[in-house]
Formats: structure tokens, sequence, C-alpha cells
């Protein structure tokens, strides 16, 4: 036993020694995090920061100096920003412009006051050039950015707490704009938007995506899959619009019919099996090229006045070994 004790710490010693070379390149690309450098950063940055927030201080209607209670304003390290990273210079709104009559304005603005807001694109840019990479890989070209939407809109830089964050309050921001979804989060049967239990961005990727609707996933299905792991299967028995995208039958925002149902069955039903039920063939398309389980001539006693779910309970997909029919 002593023996195997051994031989395991040695490989482990082993192990190390070959994984060192890589730890310590990735510790040199880092700037040196010691307290005096540090201490030194956050110096350098409070000095940048003084040529601004010498008149921009508590007295600004604007929350300004809360920027400090933010990460953008605490992490006294090489990615500090100042108030140029994001501003630009400004040396003509600092120092001021013969040709500008009162104060020129600084290189970059973020919202519409005193001076016009910036391009979109512009201001984003200056956000971007930090924070890229990751969930922002898509950005360029994205939804949003196509719309004109800035970091900015959504994101409050100087507040000590930016509301999208959090998840009490992100849905609030989105909704400003996607006032269809806030109609839709009040109906009867909806995801819990409004208590913060579920919120736009489990779903969304707001900075771009390679699927449709700014889905974090490449489809629909593949972004619902991940509560809804009970509907993924694989099943021997598959319902096709299951397997395509889900919207197909459900509203993920909100719907007065449950469970997010776009209609009521049989009428949704209908729209893909378009005919009477009076065939005994299984659900799919038979031989005659038409969809089965839904020829013949006149109405079943199984179709009329009764809701397709009564019996095709499994319409998400089964194994059973009549799940040709989608039942148990």
């Amino acid at each position: 036993m002593k023996l195997i004790w051994k031989f395991l710490a040695a490989s482990a010693f082993v192990a190390g020694l070959a994984m060192a070379p890589s730890a310590h390149a990735q510790t040199a690309a880092l700037p040196n995090l010691d307290g005096a450098s540090k201490a030194t950063l956050a110096k350098e940055a409070l000095k940048k920061d003084a040529v601004c927030t010498k008149c921009h201080d508590e007295s600004e209607a604007a929350p300004v100096l809360s920027l400090y209670q933010t990460k953008h304003g605490v992490r006294g390290d090489a990615r500090t920003p100042t108030c140029q990273s994001c501003h630009g210079e400004s040396d003509k709104h600092v120092k001021g412009d013969p040709k500008v009559k009162g104060r020129a304005a600084p290189d970059v603005i973020f919202k519409k006051g005193v001076y016009a807001a910036s391009d979109d694109k512009e201001r984003a840019d200056q956000c971007i050039t930090c924070h890229k990479g990751a969930k922002r890989n898509n950005w360029d070209g994205g939804q949003h950015q196509n719309s004109g939407v800035a970091c900015n809109d959504c994101h409050k830089v100087h507040k000590a707490a930016d509301p999208i964050l959090a998840k009490k309050t992100q849905t609030e921001v989105c909704f400003t704009c996607h006032k269809e979804q806030r109609a839709d989060s009040h109906k009867i049967s909806a995801h819990p938007m409004q208590n913060g239990k579920v919120v736009c961005s489990d779903c969304h990727n707001p900075h771009g995506s390679t699927g449709p609707k700014l889905m974090k996933k490449n489809t629909v299905t593949e972004t619902c899959y991940q509560c809804h792991a009970e509907k993924r299967g694989p099943f021997l028995f598959e319902h096709q619009p299951v397997t395509e995208d889900c919207s197909n039958c459900h509203n993920p925002h909100g719907s007065n019919i449950t469970p997010l149902l776009k209609s009521r069955a049989p009428f949704m039903c209908q729209e893909c099996h378009d005919g009477t039920h009076a065939s005994g063939t299984p659900a799919g398309v038979n031989t005659a090229g038409t969809q089965g389980g839904l020829t013949g001539v006149a109405p079943s006693k199984n179709l009329v006045g009764r809701a397709c779910l009564s019996c095709h309970s499994q319409i998400h997909g089964t194994n059973s070994p009549v799940g040709g029919y989608l039942q148990r």
C-alpha cells in the first residue's frame, strides 16, 4: 500500500512539473497585482479622473461619483478605466475651444442632455474596446446593433447597481422597448418573469447570437431544452413540430391558454392535421401521401367536441409501443 501511495505522489509531482510552464506563462501575461501596484494604479486612475470630477461632482443631477461603487471604479489594476477611457481625452471640453461658444462637447457623449448623444456605433465601440469576446462575439451585425441600440441604452454604468444585471429588475429594462412581451408576461399562462425567477437573459443573448431571435443556443428548441429537459428525448416516436421549433405551438412570453399555447386544441392541431379523423392510420405520412390519422370522409366521434390531447397525451414524443399515435 505504501508503494502505491509513493507512486501516486510521484505521478502528481511529475504532472505538476509538466503544467508549471503554462501556469507561469499565464501569470506572466497578467499585470503585477501586488499591494503596491494596486495602490499605484488606483492613484493614477483617480489622478486622471480628477480632471473631470473637479466639475462633475455630487452636485450633478445625474449620478456621476457613484461610478466608484461599481467594478469600473474600484478595480485597482491595469484594467481600471478612467473617465477618458470611455469619454475620450476631450481636450477641447477640458481646456476650452475658442471656436466654440461656451464649453465644447466631450469626444464621446453617451446620453442626450446639454449635448447631443454620440452615434450608437461610436458609443458601443467604447465599451467593446474592453468588453470583447465570449458572449459579445456576435455583437457586430447582431439584431440590437442593427437596430441602433448601444450598450448604455440598456446598461447604467454610473449607477452603483446596474438594473439590467439584477434578476428582479432586468425584465423591466427589456420591456422598455419590448412592449408586446411585457403584455404577454401578464397573461394567465406565463413564465415567472414578473417575480424575477425567469429573466430575458436566461433564453436570449442580447449581445448577439448565431441562433434565431438572439437565442442563447443555435435553435429555439435547444434553448428550451435547457430547462425542459424531459422534452428532449430522444424518443422512438417524435412529433415533428416539437423537434423543429417549440414556438410552433407555444408563445414563450405568455398566453391566455395553458400551457403557453398559441391556440386551443383541436384548432391548433388542425393547423397541420387538416382533415377529418376517421382513419386508424398512425400520425405521420401514409402511403397515399396525405397526413395519417386524418383521412376519411365523415368526421369521427373521436374528434368532434373533444381535445386531441385527451387521447394523444404524449404530444412531445414517446417510447410507448403504441407511440405512433403519441399515446401512452
